[in-house]
């Protein structure tokens, strides 16, 4: 089956710099005193719209609940914020993003300010060796942040990560791939001593997402849309550490409905359109349709700190041979 996922003519991705004050003008700092590499396209993106910088004289206010007690002081501390935004047709990604993100970052590191993402709800560090933008596109460079939840009528049994059968009440979701033009993802009904698993899991799915649809898109500028096959096969080679190939099922999911057979309410994390309005806006990630164990068995069995134990699993299983093989 082929999940389509509709294009926009347009991105919008903002970065957020709040300050207690602003010694020189903001809107003569960017794009020309953005140093390193990004420059030059600074100066474009600034000239033909695709840039743009805001300064507010009020504190940036949110609420979200990653950061530290020491950003918290911070941004109590702050009187004036600077929005950075990079508006672009998604064929100029990840460049767009990463021209708003490295003039964001020459701005906080000026006026000791701090950077913000508000898509992920997270810092990104402007010292030491994180001051400039990397030049070399990576999805684990602060691009993406997970929201981790757990049933709020979960009652689980004491910690055990060998016990995989447990419990189901984990839901770990991405945020920060929409910024792509891509669904964010989610897997859910995981057992919450397994929350690093699961992490790692869509931490490997997102950066293969990420890869294909960049590519389709420099090679398709004109595209509005983009099919999927529903079924992601995983190499060793998508993997931080190596490890046995395997397969995940990627379903449209509506982040706003609940499972049926479900207990409790579980708080959601919203992304995109409001739902009906007929757009993906999560892709709910799990095992293939031939896997006979659960979910927990399934997550496991992906990740390479396992592959003792799938060595002792018989290859010729018929059902594991439809899951592990690439």
């Amino acid at each position: 089956m082929k999940i389509t996922i509709p294009l926009p003519s347009t991105v919008t991705s903002q970065f957020i710099v709040a300050m207690e004050q602003v010694p020189f003008d903001v809107e003569s700092f960017v794009p020309w005193r953005v140093g390193g590499p990004f420059k030059r396209t600074a100066i474009t993106s600034a000239a033909n719209g695709t840039l743009s910088v805001i300064h507010h004289t009020t504190p940036w206010k949110t609420t979200a609940a990653t950061f530290t007690d020491d950003e918290r002081r911070r941004l109590r501390r702050t009187k004036q914020h600077v929005v950075v935004s990079a508006t672009a047709p998604p064929h100029r990604l990840p460049t767009a993003v990463q021209v708003a993100r490295a003039s964001a970052r020459a701005l906080a590191r000026e006026s000791d300010g701090l950077l913000l993402d508000p898509l992920t709800g997270s810092s990104i560090l402007t010292c030491g060796r994180c001051a400039g933008e990397p030049t070399h596109f990576r999805l684990d460079d602060d691009w993406l942040s997970w929201d981790v939840q757990v049933h709020d009528a979960a009652t689980c049994p004491p910690w055990d990560p060998s016990d995989m059968g447990a419990c189901d009440c984990l839901r770990v979701t991405s945020r920060g791939l929409r910024r792509f033009a891509l669904p964010e993802i989610t897997l859910d009904g995981a057992a919450c001593a397994h929350n690093l698993c699961a992490t790692n899991l869509l931490r490997t799915v997102a950066n293969r997402l990420v890869a294909d649809h960049l590519t389709y898109l420099t090679t398709h500028p004109e595209a509005a849309s983009r099919k999927i096959d529903d079924f992601l096969r995983i190499q060793p080679s998508d993997q931080p550490d190596g490890g046995l190939p395997f397969v995940v099922r990627l379903t449209p999911y509506d982040a706003d409905a609940g499972e049926l057979g479900r207990t409790g309410s579980i708080r959601r994390l919203r992304v995109g359109p409001a739902p009906g309005s007929g757009q993906i806006t999560c892709l709910k990630v799990g095992p293939p349709s031939g896997f006979t164990g659960s979910l927990n068995d399934w997550l496991c069995a992906t990740q390479a700190s396992h592959h003792a134990s799938l060595a002792s699993i018989d290859p010729n299983t018929p059902a594991l041979v439809r899951v592990l093989a690439a």
